[in-house]
């Protein structure tokens, strides 16, 4: 099946160097990635296209950024959508997994997690998050969220959020029809909680969660998150 993996970026030149060549290699001929970059300023476009992904550019905002990819995906005859972050990484047999999940009647779903790192923090941090995943069935934009044509045209795709947008489109696509959690994991980053630290990020995640649920505006949401 045609799949397109969709990758949001902004400032991920360094990041592309090293995740974008393996995944470029191990796609079949009837796949391809597509990097919509939301206005890079070092060159990320540029990165993307030398190592062998299609680039459109449009605003940031990751969720008007998969959208934008989506479309485009979808104009050039795309099956399955695949929006993975530039800095994570699928498991071997990854595709094959996917088209497994759609051919069995699926609609779409994502990978479990692990990190990067191999400190026993990450590892209980992920194993928080693949809890949290299966108890919900509400995977998120970190862990390789996948959904077929049809059901993102049903859909009508991501909405053009600052923030959760992943959590909004999982949820939706959840009551739209079966979901696959695939569990073997894909590899990402920790550096988004280098800066302040593991406990607290979880923390300020975690509050972000409660915040939204209580029916707090996205918009608001992220001047909280800045």
């Amino acid at each position: 099946m045609r799949i397109t993996v969709i990758v949001p970026t902004l400032g991920e030149a360094r990041t592309l160097e090293e995740t974008l060549p393996p995944l470029v290699a191990a796609l079949p001929s009837l796949c391809e990635v597509l990097v919509t970059d939301g206005g890079s300023c070092d060159g990320t476009p540029e990165v993307a296209r030398r190592l062998g992904a299609q680039v459109v550019v449009g605003d940031p905002g990751r969720g008007q950024q998969l959208d934008l990819g989506a479309r485009r995906a979808l104009e050039q005859g795309a099956e399955i959508l695949l929006f993975l972050h530039a800095d994570t990484r699928l498991p071997p047999r990854a595709l094959e997994a996917i088209e497994a999940a759609v051919t069995g009647g699926a609609v779409g779903g994502a990978f479990l997690l692990r990190f990067d790192d191999p400190r026993k923090r990450y590892r209980w941090a992920a194993g928080l998050i693949n809890l949290r995943t299966r108890l919900t069935r509400t995977p998120l934009g970190d862990q390789g969220q996948f959904c077929t044509a049809q059901a993102y045209r049903a859909l009508e795709g991501f909405r053009p959020w600052p923030i959760f947008e992943d959590l909004d489109f999982a949820r939706r696509l959840r009551r739209h029809g079966r979901l696959v959690l695939i569990p073997t994991p894909v590899v990402t980053a920790t550096r988004r909680y280098l800066r302040w630290g593991l406990v607290f990020t979880a923390l300020r995640n975690w509050l972000l969660f409660a915040l939204y649920f209580c029916g707090i505006s996205p918009y608001r949401l992220a001047r909280f998150y800045r």
